[in-house]
């Protein structure tokens, strides 16, 4: 079976409606690394030496190749990545190997064969 990562850095509030719309597109978990920072083609300001620049998230999806773009498109629509200036990005990366998916590889066949 073929995998895909992909990595959604997203802003703290649209966590949830990012891994909602994962979802909807058949990913079956997420693993989500919080408060972390980012900085894009303008840096945030400071104030007295406060960072003022949102915190962000980063939320992990190990997804089957099939369903990878359709979720990738999902997240970038539910995030509004293209609309609004800041509000996250994501991409995928291939995975050559896995182990640990034995709790949620019923589900994906079980998908896999509805689509067949």
């Amino acid at each position: 079976m073929r995998l895909k990562l992909i990595v959604a850095l997203v802003s703290d509030e649209k966590t949830d409606v990012v891994i909602d719309a994962a979802r909807a597109g058949g990913a079956t978990g997420a693993t989500i690394i919080t408060g972390v920072r980012g900085e894009g083609l303008e840096p945030e300001k400071t104030f007295f030496g406060l960072d003022l620049a949102a915190r962000r998230d980063v939320v992990l999806f190990l997804v089957i190749e099939p369903r990878a773009r359709d979720i990738l498109e999902r997240i970038r629509d539910a995030g509004r990545f293209e609309q609004e200036p800041g509000a996250g990005i994501a991409f995928q990366v291939p995975i050559e190997d896995a182990v640990g998916l034995s709790t949620q590889l019923p589900a994906i066949m079980e998908e896999l064969e509805d689509e067949i």
